[in-house]
C-alpha cells in the first residue's frame, strides 16, 4: 500500500508531532510562514505523490458559520466553493476536471478518528475558501453563510492540487472561532489566536492516537 501524507496548516505549525507511517508537510512552510495565498498546492502535492503517497489528510483551522459550530468543533467536510481559486497541475486539456474530496477515503478517515479518540467529527458540510489573507468582513460573512458551514483559505486548492496529481484527498477542520459576526461579537484576532491554542493539544493527542490506524 503506498503511504499516507499528513498536511498541517497554523495550528500545527513549530510543534513536534510524532506521526509513525506517515508523511507530514506543513502546507506554510517550516522557516518562514508561507501567507494562504501564496502556498504552492501543486509543488505541495507533487512532492508527496512522488514520495509515494497516494492518499492526503489535511488539517486546517476555519471559522464556524453557524452558531451551533463553535471553537472546538470538528467537520470532515464532503464539498467546497472556491469561486475563481484553483490550481492547476497541468497546462493543457487535463486541467479541466471535476475535483472533490473522495468519498471512501472520507468515510474511512471519519470512521478512523471516532473509533481512535471517541470524539465526534461531524460527517458532510461545505468548506468555502476565500482568498485571504485578511479575514472577512461582516457583509461577507453574511453572504458565504448562506452556502457553506466552515470558512478557510487553503482546503479546497489543496484538494484541487491533490485530484491533479492523483492523490485522494480528505479533510478535517478545526473550528478556531466562530466567523466574523456569527457570535455576539465582531471576531478579534486575539479570540481567534486564543481558539487554535486551545484546540492545539486535542488535535495533536488525535492525529496521534488515529494516523497509525490510516498508515
Amino acid at each position: 500500500m503506498a503511504g499516507l501524507a499528513v498536511c498541517g496548516g497554523s495550528i500545527l505549525r513549530g510543534l513536534e508531532v510524532s506521526l509513525p507511517g506517515a508523511v507530514f508537510l506543513q502546507r506554510h512552510g517550516t522557516d518562514s510562514y508561507v501567507l494562504p495565498h501564496d502556498i504552492d498546492h501543486v509543488a505541495n502535492m507533487r512532492s508527496l505523490a512522488e514520495a509515494g503517497c497516494d492518499r492526503v489528510l489535511a488539517i486546517a483551522s476555519v471559522g464556524g458559520l453557524r452558531s451551533e459550530l463553535g471553537p472546538g468543533t470538528l467537520l470532515c467536510p464532503d464539498d467546497f466553493i472556491a469561486l475563481g481559486v484553483g490550481p492547476v497541475a497541468f497546462e493543457d486539456e487535463r486541467a479541466h476536471n471535476v475535483p472533490g474530496f473522495d468519498p471512501s477515503w472520507r468515510r474511512r478517515l471519519i470512521s478512523e478518528w471516532r473509533k481512535g479518540t471517541g470524539s465526534e467529527v461531524i460527517d458532510g458540510g461545505v468548506y468555502w475558501q476565500t482568498r485571504g489573507p485578511r479575514l472577512e468582513t461582516l457583509a461577507e460573512i453574511r453572504l458565504i453563510a448562506a452556502h457553506a458551514h466552515v470558512v478557510g483559505m487553503t482546503i479546497a486548492a489543496e484538494c484541487v492540487a491533490a485530484f491533479g496529481v492523483g492523490l485522494a484527498y480528505a479533510a478535517i477542520c478545526v473550528v478556531d472561532n466562530l466567523a466574523n459576526g456569527v457570535g455576539e461579537t465582531e471576531l478579534t484576532m486575539e479570540e481567534l489566536e486564543a481558539g487554535r491554542a486551545r484546540n492545539r493539544v486535542a488535535l495533536v493527542r488525535g492525529l496521534e492516537q488515529t494516523v497509525p490506524a490510516l498508515a
